[in-house]
């Protein structure tokens, strides 16, 4: 959920990522309980999606051909940023809980069906990566 709110924050309002990386806009006593140890995965997530946004926006230009990407929903964008960056680098996550993590937070989050859009373009996305 952190890493979803700093990339739609850093899509939306041009947040710099050092300033992203401290989740600014969390409840203060809810980040300090949840302990440095309990941020590294956002954080990590959040910089490597934006240290990698052409190689990740290029894959999603290229499942949504017939679709306007700047027409793209922020919320369903940054949700498709954080799974294909999971598809392209954490390989030790196994495409399907990674899908199905961003279904859940577009279930969440996203509008109308906009989950079904977004399990299609990471279902293509990883389909081509194990072509």
């Amino acid at each position: 959920m952190l890493a979803l709110e700093a990339l739609y924050a850093w899509e939306a309002a041009g947040t710099p990522v050092d300033e992203l990386l401290d989740f600014p806009w969390a409840d203060g006593e809810k980040l300090k309980d949840m302990g440095e140890e309990a941020l590294v995965f956002p954080r990590a997530l959040v910089a490597g999606t934006i240290e990698n946004i052409a190689v990740i926006d290029k894959r999603i230009r290229s499942a949504v051909q017939n679709w306007d990407f700047s027409r793209l929903k922020r919320v369903d964008l940054a949700i498709m940023r954080l799974g294909v960056y999971s598809l392209l680098f954490q390989k030790d996550i196994p495409a399907s809980v990674t899908i199905e993590e961003a279904v859940k937070l577009c279930i969440d989050y996203g509008v109308d069906d906009s989950f079904k859009f977004v399990n299609g373009v990471l279902d293509s996305i990883s389909k081509s990566l194990n072509a």
